[in-house]
């Protein structure tokens, strides 16, 4: 037991990010990610899968828990109301929302190197499956059209829920504030049924104040290019690339200023249908990992419904009549 610690200690440290994961989920733009709706309340529902694993004897950090060879299998769900105002800013129409997730990570290792519950170096297998609430996630965005083009800007900001346990191998809460910014650029073509988006962002992350590690800050790029088979039907391909711009540190972290690296490529369908008069939007999404550096790989699934629950009626068309002079 000592010789396989010892071993494991010895072995190519660890994933980048405390936990290995960075408080924006990647895949959760698709397609039509720069469209804004006209004004009114929606709401989003998404859920998530995710499976992926660190293999070969490598670490990760995750509330203050040193663990090797760790698998991880995530539910959760995150649950969007969305406001876009009447309100212009340069022509586009700005808008609000807050995402709240909620799920259960299933997070096993192979060896557990040290916890801060115990204060020493341990070695045995560790399953941990606890279902919480996740951080709360405040955005505040504008967008824009113009023909087929349609772009958005987004400030995206992360508040710690508090659930999170120091200790525990399994916290849906990361436990970081966080501010990322993003921006969406989407061409639709609705004659032929083409649609192109891209969405790049930057993460700036600040201290976990449980564990005093502070993740570095990461960039983002999301893609979706798709096909409307029909008005209700799309289909297309999705993909990520994520790529940490500066290492981790603080006075909590114990396995270096490790940078990750992933790319991710899979497919997408769409489809939209009516609850009375309502349309509803539908979107199953895989995404596959591969070309990993320093973080968890693995597949992860989406699955969202969106609808909107009131809509302002448009604005009425003034029409200009010709002055007639009378003498």
């Amino acid at each position: 037991m000592l010789l396989c610690t010892a071993a494991l200690i010895a072995s190519p440290a660890a994933r980048a990010a405390e936990s290995a994961q960075g408080v924006y989920v990647l895949g959760n733009r698709g397609p039509l990610a720069g469209v804004t709706p006209p004004p009114g309340f929606y709401f989003e529902s998404e859920t998530y899968f995710y499976s992926g694993n660190l293999g070969g004897g490598r670490s990760f950090q995750s509330g203050g828990v040193v663990a090797a060879n760790v698998k991880l299998d995530t539910s959760a769900n995150f649950a969007t109301p969305i406001w876009v105002t009447p309100v212009e800013i340069l022509g586009g129409n700005l808008g609000f929302s807050i995402t709240i997730p909620f799920g259960t990570p299933n997070v096993s290792a192979g060896a557990v190197l040290s916890s801060p519950r115990i204060d020493r170096i341990i070695a045995g297998r560790e399953r941990d499956a606890v279902f919480n609430v996740g951080d709360i996630y405040l955005a505040s965005f504008v967008g824009w059209h113009s023909g087929n083009f349609h772009w958005s800007t987004t400030i995206l900001g992360v508040v710690p829920s508090g659930s999170y346990e120091t200790g525990q191998l399994s916290n849906i809460s990361l436990n970081r504030p966080a501010l990322d910014l993003s921006a969406a650029f989407t061409y639709l073509d609705p004659l032929l049924g083409y649609e192109l988006s891209v969405v790049p962002g930057v993460t700036f992350n600040w201290i976990n104040p449980a564990t005093q590690y502070l993740t570095g800050t990461e960039f983002h790029l999301e893609w979706s290019a798709s096909k409307y088979l029909s008005q209700e039907l799309s289909v297309g391909m999705v993909g990520y690339f994520y790529n940490q711009l500066t290492g981790d540190s603080g006075r909590g972290d114990r396995i270096g200023p490790f940078k990750g690296r992933v790319t991710a490529l899979g497919g997408q369908i769409g489809y939209t249908f009516k609850v009375g008069v309502i349309p509803v939007s539908t979107n199953v999404r895989v995404l596959r990992e591969f070309d990993v550096t320093n973080r968890f790989a693995g597949t992860a699934t989406y699955l969202t419904v969106s609808a909107p629950l009131w809509v302002a009626p448009p604005k009425p068309v003034v029409e200009s009549r010709p002055v007639v002079a009378k003498f």
